[in-house]
């Protein structure tokens, strides 16, 4: 699987594009590139010194980037050098690059943990198992790397990762992100073709053109004798100070075959078109031998030799075709231009012969992926034995993970599939693996194919419920729902349960996509009028009736239902992959009843079930739910540890779901305003916004105009937190338990402060059919706060003190502090200055410990207004530590060892040791233990 690593230049040679600018070893330095060359020498300074370096050279195609990369491998003296290309070739096949970077270090596979052994393996097919989690791969790749370090320095280079296929790609850049104290270098280089960056948030040098008198010099070394000085100012005007231009473009000025660049040619295509007139001068089995090299990117000579001798090619012509391509170890061409020019300067009927020759010469067993490519390729018309044959493939890509190689396959074997119906129905399965892998456009055509086949109602309800999930993903999404209710009708007389599923998925996605109460309530209504579960419900049917019953209803009405799918999904009967499923579900029921005992043990669970199960992409999601409960147990270390490890995940995973903005940025907006820091928190509503708006998250929006409410009533500016929690409530229609459920909250105590009182008691009854329905502490204790600033005399005072008792037996210490400091307020207007100051100094000392500075500022003031002045508690401060110091301060606190902090944290365990010496420096102490 995959490519050879490209070897470095002969000794003695000058890299292609450049050429030595004294006696010193050839690449010590290039024409033109000293400050490039110092760069990179820097580089490998700061490896040897201890520390890890990424960089990619980026620049047009012939300026050198290579030639670089050989300059770095020739300097790493004392290093160990892996290397990887990208071939355009094996763009669809998963992990292809990672495993050329990887397979000298497979011997190091058994010393990484279980979990990332057995998800490297199984992604390099020497193992078997279940599809592997990109994350575990990724982080067995950092720490297989990390490990290889420790011997001895490593630099990698990875030349033309433009190509690289999209899992190395994803791979390489998770790695390249989190190196730090590893001693490894990750160099990349990359082919600016003004598409999107394949190596996003990595540090750039732009490589660019050479100076004049540069060019100048390099074209005087490799023009053997005179050129006439009109041509050699038209090559350095046409060649831009590219050096492979200005080695090339002399041979066909003296060829008599130059172009100008007024033609509108572009230099790479002149620089082919250069190569394809050298190709002319070679006999036919000549180009043959290339045309074989250029279409099989293994670069294995004795795969070349045999599929010469099918197709009956006399192999030792290659030997006049040396200035192209080197045959000697490994087959490799003089510039990926040259494999690009021999592929398209072969007409169809070669290309196919040329595959088919390699199929045949590929062997079956070890490698029938690679065949079956080549076998694709080979037909000129549809074939069953090869769709077959494909689709097999792509079952295989699956098992190892590749999503994109199992739809590439998927897409091939649908354009050689005779039956129109059987067309049909691979299309569809390609479309979902194009989905999947993140290639809407492609899923789209191939779901046109679907439907153009023979009339079948049941793959028509699929491809619109395919249809709406890539409408979702691909900011589309506010016509999803619609999409996926009209496949559940069209369902409803073919699969029942299939039915009932899609009304689900259209109820979830409305609630998350649509922007008003009156299109949810639609949808819901919608799914109510679903038709019943056939047998025994399952745990979909239950949450499918509780849900709809939920928003066309209200809480009260749907608490039994709500409590039925709880019971049901977190019943030991359903298996862990099946419960993860309802993970979002679960959350929205427990904190609809205010059930904070079942809130906290789900968060503890999913949490336990995510990393036990390795599905870590729903490992951000849940990590925000575990961070909201912390911020209301007033827990704001912990909060901050939680909200650091989600942000990690989400960034690994490229996490841009629904709920995407709320993923990445919520936590930091949420502790932003448990804090009181107002400034902060502004900045942040205000990208949450701008992002939610642009994906369409309509609840993201509420959640954050909700959490600046918390923030405005903390600081008693109740005309800017009302402004903000009307926002937040979108519709005071929206049944009780749905929407934001905190807002109401946030709303009564504002309107009450503004005189209000008229929206404060309308909120307050709808509150109170979802705190009524839970019956816990938690939800009437905050009832009756809210009833307590509508109430007088000794009606109010009754009602103050039950939320204090109430929320007293639970473990949510942010209300209990503002039941106490909104009775302290009550008293102080109430004249009993006595009692107003116990209640005041209560909730200032317990916000004062949470970390709360806005409420406890208006605690301190309220408390100054009885005629005491607060108690300032002096905190011993060391010198502050960065949030990833803090955050692995804290894991490590918790009695994790040095390896589980780095697989919560995605970086290797040597990362986390540095980070654990620079904490004991800075805390003065020696062990983990003092921590």
């Amino acid at each position: 699987m995959g490519g050879a690593p490209r070897p470095g230049p002969p000794v003695g040679s000058a890299p292609v594009g450049s050429a030595p600018v004294s006696s010193a070893p050839v690449s010590s330095a290039l024409v033109g590139r000293e400050a490039e060359c110092e760069t990179l020498d820097r580089l490998l300074a700061d490896v040897r010194g201890g520390e890890s370096r990424v960089l990619v050279l980026r620049g047009e195609a012939g300026i050198g980037k290579s030639a670089l990369l050989d300059h770095l491998v020739a300097r790493a003296s004392g290093c160990r050098v892996l290397a990887a290309t990208g071939v355009q070739s094996e763009m669809e096949l998963a992990f292809a690059a990672v495993h050329q970077l990887c397979v000298p270090l497979l011997d190091l596979l058994d010393s990484l943990p279980e979990p990332q052994r057995d998800a490297l393996g199984t992604a390099f097919g020497v193992r078997a198992g279940p599809p592997p989690d990109q994350f575990l791969i990724s982080l067995a790749v950092l720490n297989l790397l990390a490990q290889a370090a420790d011997e001895r320095p490593l630099v990698c280079v990875i030349d033309d990762a433009q190509w690289l296929d999209r899992a190395s790609a994803q791979v390489l850049t998770f790695v390249a992100r989190r190196l730090m104290a590893e001693s490894v270098a990750c160099v990349f280089a990359v082919r600016d073709s003004g598409e999107a960056d394949v190596l996003p948030g990595l540090p750039v040098m732009e490589i660019g053109g050479l100076r004049d008198a540069d060019a100048r010099t390099l074209v005087s070394r490799v023009v053997p004798g005179p050129l006439d000085e009109e041509v050699r100012d038209r090559i350095l005007y046409e060649s831009r100070g590219n050096p492979l231009a200005l080695l090339e473009l002399p041979r066909a000025a003296s060829a008599g075959g130059f172009v100008a660049a007024a033609t509108g040619q572009s230099l790479s295509g002149r620089l082919e078109d250069g190569f394809q007139r050298r190709l002319n001068g070679l006999p036919a089995d000549g180009r043959m031998m290339l045309l074989l090299a250029a279409a099989e990117p293994l670069g294995d000579t004795a795969l070349l030799w045999r599929a010469a001798g099918v197709l009956g090619v006399d192999a030792t012509v290659v030997d006049d075709a040396d200035e192209l391509i080197d045959f000697s170890d490994r087959v490799r061409f003089r510039h990926p231009l040259v494999r690009s020019a021999v592929y398209n300067a072969a007409v169809p009927r070669e290309r196919r012969q040329a595959h088919r020759a390699l199929a045949e010469a590929t062997d079956a067993t070890t490698d029938p992926d690679r065949r079956a490519w080549h076998r694709a390729h080979s037909a000129a018309h549809p074939d069953e034995g090869i769709a077959t044959e494909l689709e097999r493939s792509a079952g295989r890509a699956l098992a190892r993970g590749g999503l994109a190689a199992a739809a590439a396959f998927l897409e091939r074997a649908v354009g050689l599939t005779p039956d129109a119906r059987r067309r049909a129905e691979r299309a569809l399965d390609a479309a979902r693996a194009k989905h999947l892998a993140g290639a809407p456009e492609s899923a789209l055509a191939l779901l046109a194919a679907a439907e153009s086949g023979p009339p079948d109602e049941l793959r028509r309800a699929k491809v619109e419920s395919l249809r709406a999930e890539i409408a979702l993903t691909s900011n589309r999404g506010t016509s999803a729902p619609a999409i996926l209710l009209k496949a559940a009708k069209q369902l409803e007389p073919l699969d029942v349960d299939l039915s009932r599923d899609t009304y689900l998925q259209a109820l979830q996605v409305a609630i998350g996509v649509l922007p008003s109460w009156d299109g949810i309530t639609e949808v819901a209504a919608a799914a109510r009028e679903a038709p019943p579960a056939p047998g025994v419900p399952r745990v979909t049917d239950l949450v499918l009736d509780a849900l709809s019953l939920l928003y066309t209803r209200d809480t009260l009405t749907a608490e039994p239902a709500l409590r039925r799918a709880v019971d049901a999904a977190m019943s030991e009967e359903i298996a862990p992959g099946e419960q993860l499923r309802w993970l979002w579900f679960l959350n929205f029921f427990t904190m609809a009843l205010w059930d904070d005992e079942a809130c906290r043990e789900l968060t503890r669970h999913s949490l336990r079930l995510v990393r036990d199960s390795g599905a870590f992409a729903l490992l951000p999601l849940v990590l925000s739910m575990s961070t909201m409960m912390r911020l209301f147990e007033g827990d704001l270390a912990e909060a901050e540890t939680l909200n650091e490890e989600a942000k990690a995940n989400a960034v690994a995973a490229d996490v841009w779901t629904t709920s995407g903005a709320m993923v990445q940025r919520g936590g930091d907006l949420g502790l932003a305003a448990w804090r009181g820091d107002a400034e902060e928190a502004e900045q942040l509503a205000e990208i949450i916004a701008k992002e939610g708006a642009v994906r369409g998250e309509g609840r993201t929006l509420e959640i954050s105009h909700w959490v600046r409410s918390v923030l405005y009533n903390g600081l008693g500016q109740y005309e800017k937190a009302l402004e903000a929690v009307l926002q937040a409530s979108v519709d005071h229609r929206a049944p009780s338990g749905c929407g934001v459920l905190w807002a109401p909250l946030e709303l009564i105590e504002a309107a009450a402060r503004t005189g209000r009182h008229e929206l404060a008691s309308r909120t307050l009854e709808r509150l109170s059919l979802s705190t009524r329905a839970g019956g816990m502490d938690w939800g009437l204790g905050l009832e009756a706060r809210c009833r307590a600033l509508l109430s007088e005399g000794e009606e109010a005072d009754r009602l103050h003190r039950e939320a204090i008792d109430r929320l007293g037996r639970t473990r949510m210490r942010v209300d209990l502090a503002r039941a106490h400091l909104l009775y302290g307020e009550w008293l102080r207007r109430e004249r009993r200055r006595v009692e107003a100051r116990d209640n005041l100094r209560t909730a200032f000392d317990l916000f004062t410990e949470i970390g709360m500075k806005a409420f406890a500022g208006r605690a301190a003031r309220e408390l100054q207004a009885t005629g005491e002045t607060a108690r300032k508690r002096n905190v011993e401060t060391t010198e502050q530590l960065t949030p990833q110091e803090a955050q692995i301060a804290r894991l490590a606190r918790t009695g994790l060892t040095n390896k589980e902090i780095a697989e919560r944290l995605y970086v290797s365990p040597r990362t986390v040791e540095y980070h654990l010496r620079k904490v004991f420096t800075k805390l003065g102490i020696t062990s983990r233990h003092q921590l």
